[in-house]
């Protein structure tokens, strides 16, 4: 498939997904496909990934530029568990199994202050802050997406 093929069906899935989440990567292949496009699960695969689509609770989506923080953790809010300060720098959060990477990538598209950086892991993100008092901030703004 030459290039413009390529663009061209990563622009189609981009504006699907602007219409909202798409539950499964099937759908998008069947949407696709109904629009005209060449498509299998193989290639949206890849095309979610170079457009930099993320999987949430609710399907996958685009990243939302213009959401703001409160946004970007609302959308993997039902993949939190818990958190836990661990000092004054660092904070655990709990996440369902598996959903830790999603929950990573959401604080870092947040770009709260308080955030220095994280690491994902399977069901575990240590974020690490700027000192006790963002920690604090952090904590209060990620268990006010637990309530």
């Amino acid at each position: 498939m030459p290039n413009t093929e390529h663009q061209e069906r990563r622009e189609a899935i981009r504006k699907l997904l602007l219409t909202g989440p798409a539950a499964t990567q099937g759908s998008l292949v069947a949407a696709l496909i109904a629009g005209g496009y060449g498509a299998t699960q193989s290639s949206v695969s890849r095309d979610l990934r170079e457009i930099g689509a993320i999987k949430t609770g609710n399907g996958y989506e685009l990243p939302g530029g213009e959401q703001d923080g409160d946004q970007q953790m609302a959308a993997v809010a039902d993949l939190l568990r818990g958190t836990e300060p661990a000092g004054p720098n660092l904070l655990v959060v709990r996440t369902a199994i598996g959903a830790a990477q999603r929950v990573a990538l959401a604080l870092d598209r947040c770009n709260w202050p308080e955030v220095i950086g994280n690491i994902g892991g399977d069901d575990t993100v240590f974020v690490a802050t700027k000192n006790g008092t963002a920690q604090k901030i952090l904590l209060n703004r990620i268990e006010h997406q637990l309530r």
